[in-house]
């Protein structure tokens, strides 16, 4: 199995799972089969009994998987039918912990976040990357995980070492870590600013973690400049150095990862160049290119209790975007 890891620096926010959800999208047009695994470091078991609020929309799977909102952004663009075991919760792998240590599975050994709580993790990823999600027999090619929040959080750093071994146990040519981070501009200076991005991969190398392409966040488009310093102080080729700045709809993030030859880098990265054909994205483009030039509109309203956070109804907004594509622009007016 093949990984593809997703961490996110600076601040929460980035955009981490259209990321991986793009970078799923690019890998499929390369001919491979993806699957993706959401973790979440919270204590909570899954997000059945959290407001959307707090954390956004309650994504409902077939399976009946109460789960992060960025699963349903993993269903939308990849065409797959996910379950409620590729959401890992920090609930989910200390509920299994202690479960053993009351059966006596440990033999009286002292139950410990290492070793005990990160091979639970490992094995927990390493089970669930085999569930195929595409409708076809035997696992995918590629496994895509995103990471909530972000690196030098407390809670996230059981997943980090876990995470860490797992880079090392499956080798380097099985592993390939995607550093997703903000460079913003001063109003005042107007300098795309990199020492954030410095600071953040700073921490995830001290964690043991260095990421092989970096994904920065701008609202324009990064200057040759800003590369070359990210390059430098990064440790980070500037091939390697994607930028996902600001574009008229989501649809466009992986185009845009495909034009900065993004697949090249990660398929060089996973040893997959051999097997792996260009990318064949035109009926996306089609599909990007149909959202821009809608111009008809009708207005919706939408009655609903958490009306006051976007995110608590993110499917329903997209399923009215999808529903863009097939007949007439429909924008979503809140009441």
């Amino acid at each position: 199995m093949k990984y593809v890891l997703i961490t996110g620096g600076v601040v929460s926010g980035l955009g981490k799972g259209v990321t991986a959800s793009s970078i799923g999208v690019v890998l499929q047009a390369c001919g491979l089969r993806v699957t993706s695994i959401k973790i979440d470091p919270y204590l909570n078991t899954d997000a059945g009994t959290m407001s959307p609020f707090e954390h956004g929309e309650v994504f409902v799977l077939d399976d009946g998987g109460e789960v992060d909102l960025d699963l349903g952004n993993y269903e939308r663009f990849l065409d797959v039918t996910l379950t409620k075991d590729n959401n890992v919760t920090t609930g989910k792998i200390y509920q299994s912990v202690l479960d053993k240590e009351r059966k006596g599975d440990y033999l009286g050994k002292t139950v410990q976040v290492v070793p005990h709580i990160t091979d639970a993790i490992k094995d927990r990823i390493e089970a669930v990357a085999l569930i195929p999600v595409d409708g076809k027999e035997g696992p995918a090619d590629v496994c895509v995980i995103e990471l909530g929040g972000t690196v030098g959080d407390i809670e996230s750093m059981p997943f980090i070492e876990a995470l860490r071994q797992l880079s090392f146990s499956v080798g380097k040519d099985n592993f390939c870590l995607i550093h997703v981070s903000l460079i913003p501009v001063l109003g005042v200076v107007g300098e795309q600013k990199t020492k954030p991005t410095q600071h953040s991969v700073r921490e995830l190398r001290a964690l043991g973690l260095t990421p092989h392409l970096l994904a920065c966040r701008s609202a324009q488009p990064l200057l040759d400049n800003t590369k070359i310093k990210l390059s430098q102080f990064c440790h980070v080729e500037a091939a390697n150095i994607l930028n996902i700045h600001d574009v008229p709809n989501i649809w466009h993030i992986p185009l845009l990862l495909r034009n900065q030859n993004a697949h090249h880098s990660i398929l060089k990265q996973l040893n997959l160049l051999s097997i792996a054909t260009p990318p064949d994205l035109e009926a996306w483009t089609r599909r990007a290119e149909t959202f821009d030039n809608l111009t008809d509109s009708v207005r919706i309203a939408m009655v609903g209790k958490y009306v006051g956070l976007t995110d608590s109804y993110l499917s329903v907004v997209k399923v009215e975007r999808w529903f863009n594509f097939l007949t007439f622009r429909l924008p979503l007016f809140y009441p």
